[in-house]
């Protein structure tokens, strides 16, 4: 998979993740309203159903962590290769970013 490809999965995770938490947050917002206003055996039912919503929350984003985690660790390592594979490549590359930067700074 591509650097671009890699890219495209990353924003289409992160933006199910901000989907999903804010579907999840409001739906335990609300039954966390509904259960101020409830007594009995229905608020803690609500009460409960809440936790249970947050609960879950909790592991999509422990799971969603876990995979970005990986993500960048296969990065890293195909990064790590490509500077074994090709070391004056990469140093050429540093060295345009080095001259780069140097340019942008003296600019100012």
């Amino acid at each position: 998979m591509n650097q671009s490809a890699n890219h495209a999965v990353a924003g289409s995770a992160q933006e199910k993740l901000l989907e999903g938490m804010k579907a999840a947050l409001a739906e335990a917002e609300g039954l966390l309203r509904s259960a101020a206003s409830a007594t009995g055996d229905q608020a803690a039912e609500l009460r409960a159903r809440a936790l249970d919503s947050l609960r879950t929350t909790r592991e999509s984003l422990h799971d969603t962590q876990e995979s970005i985690l990986r993500q960048g660790k296969k990065a890293m390592r195909e990064a790590d290769d490509y500077v074994h594979d090709k070391p004056w490549q990469a140093v050429a590359a540093v060295g345009v970013v080095g001259l780069l930067l140097g340019l942008l700074i003296s600019r100012r």
